[in-house]
């Protein structure tokens, strides 16, 4: 399991209606409010801002944009 840290990449794991977020949405982590909460980032593809949402980790998957190396 990979710790989500300050500007870890995210995506939803579940749908936030009341947000207007859906599964699979991508944000990054810019702020960690207590142990296993942390503040999210939704932006477009201009990079506006259009959600900034409070979420718990179970909430999140951590995504990777190299190769990540674990022994066996």
């Amino acid at each position: 399991m990979f710790e989500i840290e300050m500007h870890s990449v995210v995506a939803l794991v579940q749908d936030l209606p009341e947000e207007g977020l859906v599964r699979g949405q991508v944000g990054t982590v810019v702020e960690t409010w207590a142990p296993g909460v942390y503040e999210v980032e939704f932006c477009d593809d201009q990079g506006r801002t259009y959600a900034m949402v409070a979420l718990k980790g179970e909430q999140l998957m951590r995504l990777h944009h190299e190769p990540v190396h674990q022994a066996a």
